[in-house]
């Protein structure tokens, strides 16, 4: 099996590569892990190798159906979303449970990819779970989760759960190393520490170190230890779209962490980060991080960007 093309976790690649090849591949999984974890990468993977027509290996990447699923356009590889809405509704699964008693187009199964299962509606999981007690023999379905909590237990008791961890330090710096050949060293090591080992994570802080102007003007106010100026910053947030609210937020987290490695990693430390070592402490920082992260799971667990925003008002100053 070609799932050894997917680095780190090797417990889930085994257990796919013994799934293939002893004929035991569920109708159904869930990929659970934070963004940059590699769902997305491995459900192109795994939906190759449900199509596959070459060999001996599967996926063998190099059939015609192999490259249809890679470049996105195999009319039996279905991805069921609509990025203009914030959750997944009941409309979506409902079509999708009238197209899937249509036979496959090409391919010996039809493989149905949700991409943001954790935003699937309530009446939208139950019709899902309808689905998914007697799906006809070819229907295979892929949900991708960064919150495997706000599935339906009776839907997760129905899936193979794959949960993505971080890749092993040797592995993430090697990739890195491939996919930017001019990085210096430290730089690779510099992404790999504030991606904690999520290779998507890893790539976004290679290719930009930018912060969003949202992210910048608490930054700013932060660092010079403003508290209005932090309050001013953190107020319009209430109005952002949760997506884009848990992406602010986990930047602004992340440039607080760097500063915290950087007290302990002279190499790690730019003027940006002394300045904010020089006018917060180390709890105080510690705690902001905490607070940060916890606003971001509350976000994903469906809290409302007001509730939150207010809550970080108090704990931010």
């Amino acid at each position: 099996m070609r799932f050894r093309e997917f680095i780190g976790n090797d417990a889930v690649r085994m257990r796919l590569s013994g799934a293939f090849e002893g004929g035991r591949v569920s109708h159904c999984m869930l990929l659970s892990g934070p963004e940059g974890s590699g769902k997305h990468t491995l459900a192109r993977i795994i939906a190759a190798a449900m199509v596959c027509t070459g060999g001996p290996e599967i996926p063998c990447g190099l059939c015609p159906a192999c490259r249809k699923v890679f470049s996105g356009v195999h009319p039996d590889v279905i991805t069921v979303d609509d990025a203009d809405h914030k959750t997944v509704s009941v409309e979506l699964v409902r079509r999708m449970s009238a197209d899937v008693y249509i036979r496959p187009n090409e391919a010996g199964r039809k493989v149905y990819v949700i991409p943001r299962a954790q935003d699937l509606t309530e009446p939208a999981q139950n019709a899902l779970l309808k689905i998914l007690e007697e799906p006809p023999a070819y229907g295979t379905f892929l949900l991708l989760t960064t919150n495997a909590g706000r599935i339906l237990p009776t839907i997760r008791s129905r899936c193979a759960e794959l949960a993505l961890g971080p890749v092993e330090k040797h592995e993430a710096l090697a990739f890195l190393k491939a996919r930017y050949p001019q990085a210096k060293p430290q730089e690779l090591e510099d992404a790999f520490r504030r991606s904690g080992g999520f290779l998507g994570q890893a790539m976004r802080a290679m290719e930009s170190d930018d912060l969003l102007p949202q992210a910048a003007a608490f930054a700013e106010s932060y660092a010079a230890g403003d508290a209005f100026g932090v309050l001013q910053a953190l107020v319009p947030l209430e109005k952002t779209k949760r997506e884009q609210l848990i992406r602010i937020l986990g930047q602004i987290r992340q440039w607080i962490v760097r500063s915290l490695e950087a007290r302990s990693t002279p190499s790690a430390r730019t003027p940006e980060t002394d300045r904010l070592l020089a006018v917060r402490t180390g709890s105080e920082l510690f705690a902001a991080a905490a607070a940060l992260q916890t606003a971001i799971e509350d976000l994903e667990l469906n809290a409302s960007a007001g509730a939150v925003i207010g809550w970080l008002t108090a704990k931010l100053r």
